[in-house]
C-alpha cells in the first residue's frame, strides 16, 4: 500500500522535476498556425499535455512553493537546496564514469565526500567554496555521448519537457539511483522527494517573464538547445555561445 502511495504521489509532485522548465505564460490558442517541427512529431498532444501540466503548476505547485518560501527562512531554503544537491551528486559521478571522464568524476567523489562529512550532510555546500564546483550529468546525456538519438520531442504529464531517450533514461535508471529511492523506511520517501520538488519549483521562480510569443515553442526550443549543451559538455555542435536557458 504504501509503495503504491509512494508511486502515485511522487508522479504528482514530481511535475517541478521536468516542469520546472514546462510552465509558462497563457497557453497556445489551438487556432495559431506553427510551422510543423520534425523533432516534434506529437505536436498536438504535446501542446494539450503542456497546457495540463501548466495548470496543475498554476493552481497546486506553485502556490505551494510560494507558501513555502513565505514561512521558511533563507538559510534553510539553503540548506535544503544544498541537501539535495549534494545527493544529486550521486548521479553526476556515476553517468561521468560511465562516460570515461575520470577528472569529473573525481570531482563529483570529491564533492560527495566533501561536503557530506565537512559540510554537515550537505547541508553545506563546503566544496563550491573551495572551488569544486557541480556538474550536472544525469543518463540521457550519457546516452546521447556515446550516440544515442534523442528520439521525439515529447511533454510528460506532470514531468513536462523531454525526449523519448532522456524520458526512458530517467525512469529507467536515473530515479533507481537516487538516494532517496533507497531511504527506509518507504513512507519517508514520500516526504523527501515532495519537499525536493517544492524546493525545485520555489528556486525556478516566475518563468512567465522570460517567455514571449508561442510559450510552447520557446519551451521545446530551449529544452532541446540546452540538453544539445549539456551533451556535448558546454559547447554546442553548432554555436559555443549558446545562452542556456
Amino acid at each position: 500500500m504504501v509503495g503504491r502511495l509512494k508511486i502515485g504521489c511522487v508522479v504528482v509532485l514530481t511535475l517541478g522535476l521536468g516542469l520546472l522548465t514546462g510552465c509558462s505564460s497563457t497557453p497556445t490558442s489551438p487556432a495559431l498556425e506553427v510551422e510543423a517541427d520534425p523533432s516534434d512529431p506529437f505536436e498536438n498532444f504535446n501542446r494539450k499535455i503542456y497546457s495540463f501540466n501548466r495548470s496543475v503548476d498554476k493552481n497546486v505547485l506553485l502556490p505551494v512553493a510560494n507558501a513555502y518560501g513565505s514561512v521558511t527562512p533563507d538559510i534553510i531554503e539553503r540548506g535544503v537546496s544544498n541537501f539535495f544537491s549534494n545527493l544529486s551528486d550521486v548521479g553526476n559521478f556515476l553517468n561521468h564514469s560511465l562516460q570515461f571522464k575520470p577528472k569529473k568524476a573525481g570531482k563529483d567523489a570529491g564533492r560527495l565526500v566533501i561536503n557530506t562529512t565537512l559540510g554537515l550532510g550537505g547541508i553545506l555546500d563546503v566544496a563550491s567554496g573551495l572551488g569544486i564546483y557541480q556538474e550536472s550529468e544525469d543518463f540521457g546525456q550519457t546516452l546521447g555521448y556515446w550516440g544515442v538519438n534523442s528520439g521525439p520531442y515529447v511533454v510528460l504529464p506532470f514531468f513536462g519537457p523531454s525526449t523519448v531517450r532522456d524520458a526512458s533514461a530517467s525512469f529507467l535508471v536515473d530515479m533507481k539511483v537516487s538516494p532517496i529511492n533507497r531511504y527506509n523506511p518507504q513512507a519517508h520517501q514520500f516526504y523527501i522527494s515532495a519537499l525536493q520538488v517544492v524546493d525545485l519549483r520555489y528556486r525556478l521562480g516566475d518563468y512567465e517573464s522570460m517567455a514571449s510569443g508561442d510559450t510552447y515553442v520557446f519551451i521545446r526550443e530551449a529544452y532541446l538547445q540546452r540538453r544539445e549543451h549539456m551533451i556535448n559538455d558546454s559547447v554546442s555542435s553548432e554555436d559555443d555561445s549558446f545562452d542556456d536557458f
